[in-house]
């Protein structure tokens, strides 16, 4: 396919970046530790942590971890919420030449037992309200060595000794378990702190991360990131975001947002690592369901950019207290991870002055493939341009690139490609092809101007009586009606029709009715598009990202 898009880069985005200007992710580490050492790198709980203090804890967690008798390459799981303990144990992992392993904090014991194994993990750090589910499993799985954290243990005294007793004692979070063995964190890092640090000399090709998929698409399998495409990730993220950053006055630290989970590629690299490189402050929100909350941690703090999923932007925008906030020094509200539906990109517009660009990607491409401009004035409906040093093309099922106009399977070819599925080579010659492009099982289409769209997941197409339905298209029309707060659109099985559109909604307005429903899909979708089942729910299943679970409700349907 010609690369169109390269003439309607924003200025100042270059085509090409050197994605080779680190060997790894830990000479980028240490690079902003160095410079930035007495700069804020995460505020939590009114606490401020510098990057002076992640290296110097990271430094003892990395001396602790070799100390146990761990190798270079061992994979290492963590599973905690957004807390300064992570960054802490990612930058600590990865200075002792390990690999992480992300694995979500929500998951059940079958799991997390899956996870454990199918990692061979030899250790787990992880926070005390989840340790139950580990001990249902710790005797199944190869992870031996435990590091025990509770939340607040990075806030000081006597702020650490509140937080943890209210988290256990008054809100009863962390149910009881027994692993015996496990070390505290604040002890593994007095003891790391005695020891010396032997340094490995990782290189590009040296794996970073198993970064596990959602499972939505089956068995969870591990894309292999190696540490030039998590590089290549954050220099081409950061690229891509300089025309906005250029609205941030240059004495200013660029401070984000981290609602998003950091245990989910979009919040390790577009939050946490994407950051490192820029010296900028992550505010962490540990619990992003909890609006009151978040909306209390954001007063009265200055920040510049929100990476988040579509459903958090239109909770956000919905709430009541959404005016306690300052947004006007919002400049890059980045949308990924899933849709982003026009009629919460609308509302963001209107009430933040600051639009919603949206951009695509998933965990195989560490995770960004295409944003729109981050100067874009207004929603566009499609998920941009190809990045820098990155290609796109658009398959047929054998395999050849389809004429423009026509959707095809969107297929990946750059330095962020994941090296392929862990212990899985069935797997990764399913999706990746003979010249490199990785087919992400995404149908979408490009106009003349090289600005992809994704019409949807192969698999959650709708066929009517031969028509194909992209669900997608439905809720994004249905997303715009008045007292509409999130809906989803999966098939169910139709006697006529062979499948017929399901759509389950959420009311923001308790007074909307499905005949109201009914005949605003009338006016706005063909015949065929249009829902047989209209059901009204309080919520939606999702994902721990925010992503609405279409297999479940197609499952329950």
């Amino acid at each position: 396919m010609e690369k169109t898009w390269l003439k309607h880069y924003p200025a100042g985005v270059p085509a090409e970046i050197d994605v080779a200007q680190y060997r790894s992710l830990v000479e980028l580490i240490q690079e902003s530790f160095k410079k930035h050492r007495d700069a804020v790198a995460y505020r939590f709980m009114g606490r401020a942590v510098t990057f002076g203090q992640v290296d110097d804890a990271s430094r003892a967690f990395a001396a602790y971890l070799q100390s146990q008798g761990l190798a270079r390459g061992d994979r290492v799981a963590i599973m905690m919420p957004n807390v300064p303990q992570y960054p802490v144990a990612v930058a600590g992992i990865l200075r002792a030449g390990m690999v992480v392993v992300n694995v979500n904090p929500l998951y059940t014991p079958r799991e997390l037992e899956h996870q454990l194994k199918d990692s061979g993990a030899k250790a787990i750090v992880i926070v005390e309200n989840f340790a139950a589910t580990l001990q249902k499993v710790f005797a199944n799985v190869p992870t031996k060595t435990v590091i025990l954290t509770a939340l607040g243990d990075m806030l000081g005294f006597p702020k650490s000794l509140i937080v943890n007793y209210v988290v256990r004692k008054v809100k009863k979070m962390v149910p009881p378990f027994e692993l015996p063995g496990a070390v505290s964190f604040n002890a593994a890092l007095a003891q790391g702190r005695g020891k010396s640090l032997r340094a490995e000399q990782l290189g590009p090709d040296d794996i970073a991360v198993l970064q596990y998929t959602g499972g939505t698409t089956g068995v969870s399998k591990g894309a292999v990131l190696l540490h030039r495409n998590l590089v290549a990730n954050i220099l081409q993220a950061e690229a891509w975001y300089q025309p906005a950053l250029k609205k941030i006055p240059a004495d200013e630290q660029i401070v984000t947002i981290c609602a998003l989970p950091l245990y989910h590629i979009f919040g390790f690299n577009t939050n946490m690592m994407l950051s490192m490189r820029m010296g900028g402050c992550n505010i962490l929100i540990a619990n992003p369901r909890d609006l009151p909350a978040v909306f209390k941690e954001l007063a009265g703090q200055k920040f510049h950019s929100f990476p988040a999923v579509n459903t958090l932007f239109g909770a956000m925008a919905h709430h009541p207290e959404f005016g306690s906030v300052d947004w006007h020094s919002l400049v890059i509200s980045v949308g990924g991870g899933m849709a982003v539906q026009s009629g919460t990109a609308k509302l963001w517009l209107e009430k933040t002055g600051c639009p919603i660009v949206e951009g695509y990607g998933l965990s195989e491409t560490s995770p960004s493939a295409t944003c729109n401009p981050v100067d874009s004035t207004a929603y566009s409906g499609n998920i941009g341009l190809p990045m820098p040093n990155t290609e796109i093309t658009l398959l047929d099922d054998e395999g050849n690139e389809v004429p423009l106009g026509t959707p095809g399977e969107i297929a990946i070819r750059g330095p962020q490609v994941m090296a392929g599925y862990w212990q899985r080579p069935d797997e990764t010659a399913k999706v990746m092809t003979a010249d490199g492009f990785f087919r992400t099982g995404d149908i979408g289409t490009v106009d003349e101007r090289g600005y992809f769209k994704v019409v949807d997941r192969k698999k959650d197409m709708i066929l009517v009586s031969g028509f194909n339905v992209y669900p997608n298209e439905v809720e994004d029309v249905v997303s715009q009606m008045d007292g509409v707060l999130e809906c989803a659109a999966v098939g169910v099985p139709d006697a006529k029709a062979g499948e017929a559109v399901k759509l389950i909604l959420v009311r923001s307005d308790p007074a909307l009715t499905e005949a109201q429903v009914r005949a605003y899909c009338e006016a706005n979708l063909t015949g065929y598009k249009r829902p047989k089942i209209v059901e009204f729910r309080t919520d939606l299943p999702k994902t721990p990202v925010g992503k609405i679970l279409r297999r479940e409700l197609r499952d329950k349907a």
